[in-house]
């Protein structure tokens, strides 16, 4: 987690929207099944775990204002990662900095010794950040910290030892995010340092010893590298390694991204199998996104639903920024490169309506789909299988002209979202584009996903090979949703309703 501008002076502006209306669905741009702060600022989700059938979200959070400041954990939790309860702040700052990003475990073996009772503990590892060490421009001001919790995260002591690593002279040192690695018995820390990744392990979480680099001459190098992620995947029966790396800037259309790099790792030392720079989302509102720990054979992802282009700027009151819907991330191989997808979490259909079905329905010039559904609100998943044979998009309007627009052009064999004309755009000069990805798939059909809520839209194209989130900002809600192709096509699919989590 990094703001690069110098900290913007704060603001008492709490919003005159009181808290309770915040919750309700009629605050403008207000997601309804993404999670959301009720109030001020937030980015990069943080110590993601899942405990005793409840998961936990923890957040970089600004509780004093609707921009970024000093950083401490937010915290909520769900049932089932649509439906979020927020609860007291988890982590504040102290004597030792702010408390930037970093990760949860649960340390079933009591390693950290922190376990008393027979209850076993949560072990928060998180980067903090001492502003006055930054600000006498000093290179050491970051560092990594422990806190633990003996009651499923409802409270937390920090570790009287932290921090537990200090900073060796490497000014972005930060976001460790740590895992068992059960052949050796120990911890990974897989840790941001500038334009590279750095692998420390440890056996207790409190001592750490550094094995590797990583990056430092491979992958995209735009900006800064920050909240890495280390995930052991299966592919065909046989184990992988996928590397998670955020950049900001440098993203394939403008601002704060996410690469990812396919390999193996041996405790010691990560082994890239390709030098082929790899996006796991091509859009601009999916960045520093990690796992939730200690969820079996799932793997599952959420990232900060903005980009720091513009997160500041955004037209939300009484709070900033969201949260992208939980994805299931897996290995697919096309053409003999390994590729990340991503998909909605299965429990996703837990919010469904009455589904309707798109039977082989020809489409030359517009198709209302609104008109099919009776669906008046940007609230919806719809799947759709298309021939790669013609242009056609997928069209979210109103009645005051406002438009996103997700579709795929033949000639270039890519989708895009075009948001120009999406409604609110002037806070910042590169935010009303068109931005593209491109196909990975092969094969003749294409098929698309498309998860829609008031003021986002994520898609998920080809089985997830290719993703782009883009949020927008309509002056009025999009309740109307058109397929159009100049040149003719024919669609099939099913167009699904969705009901609010946020209540």
């Amino acid at each position: 987690m990094k703001n690069v501008l110098t900290l913007i002076p704060l603001l008492a502006i709490l919003s005159h929207v009181a808290l309770g209306q915040a919750k309700t669905g009629s605050v403008p741009h207000r997601p309804q099944f993404h999670f959301s702060p009720k109030a001020h600022w937030m980015n990069d989700p943080n110590g993601m775990l899942y405990l005793n059938g409840t998961y936990h979200l923890f957040f970089q959070y600004y509780p004093d204002a609707t921009v970024w400041g000093p950083m401490h954990w937010g915290h909520a939790t769900s049932k089932d990662m649509l439906h979020w309860q927020e609860l007291p702040i988890a982590l504040y700052p102290d004597s030792l900095g702010w408390i930037f990003s970093g990760s949860a475990v649960v340390d079933v073996n009591n390693t950290s010794g922190f376990g008393k009772d027979g209850k076993t503990p949560l072990v928060a590892i998180f980067t903090h950040h001492n502003d006055k060490l930054e600000k006498a421009k000093s290179d050491k001001f970051q560092y990594q910290s422990l806190a633990y919790s003996l009651d499923e995260g409802k409270t937390w002591t920090k570790y009287a030892g932290n921090p537990v690593l200090p900073n060796p002279g490497i000014t972005d040192f930060r976001d460790p995010k740590v895992r068992w690695y059960a052949p050796q018995k120990k911890w990974i820390m897989t840790l941001a340092t500038k334009d590279r990744i750095t692998f420390y392990s440890s056996p207790n979480l409190k001592n750490w010893t550094r094995e590797s680099d990583f990056g430092k001459d491979l992958g995209a190098h735009g900006g800064v590298w920050e909240c890495p992620d280390l995930l052991p995947m299966t592919h065909n029966g046989k184990q992988a390694w996928v590397l998670l790396v955020s950049i900001n800037p440098g993203g394939p259309n403008g601002g704060s991204a996410t690469q990812y790099f396919v390999g193996d790792f041996d405790g010691k030392t990560f082994k890239p199998y390709s030098t082929k720079t790899k996006w796991m989302d091509y859009g601009t509102d999916n960045y520093a996104g990690v796992t939730f720990s200690n969820t079996g054979n799932r793997t599952i992802l959420m990232g900060w639903m903005s980009n720091w282009q513009y997160a500041r700027d955004v037209p939300t009151d009484p709070w900033r920024s969201a949260n992208t819907v939980p994805r299931e991330l897996s290995l697919r191989e096309v053409d003999k490169e390994l590729y990340l997808t991503s998909t909605p979490i299965k429990e996703l259909d837990k919010l469904n309506g009455k589904t309707t079905s798109l039977s082989n329905v020809p489409v030359k010039g517009q198709y209302d789909v609104s008109a099919k559904t009776g669906q008046k609100s940007a609230l919806f998943k719809l799947a759709l299988s298309v021939p790669a044979v013609n242009d056609f998009s997928v069209v979210l309007a109103n009645e005051q002209g406002n438009e996103l627009v997700i579709g795929y052009e033949k000639s270039t064999n890519s989708y895009y979202i075009d948001r120009s004309k999406s409604g609110k755009t002037d806070f910042e000069k590169g935010f009303g584009k068109r931005h593209t990805a491109p196909r990975i798939a092969t094969g003749n059909t294409l098929s698309l996903t498309l998860v829609a809520d008031v003021a986002s839209v994520e898609l998920f194209a080809d089985g997830g090979l290719t993703v782009m989130t883009d949020i927008f900002f309509p002056n009025q809600p999009l309740n109307k949703l058109y397929i159009k192709s100049a040149t003719g096509i024919s669609i099939s699919g099913l167009f699904t309703p969705l009901t609010k989590a946020v209540q």
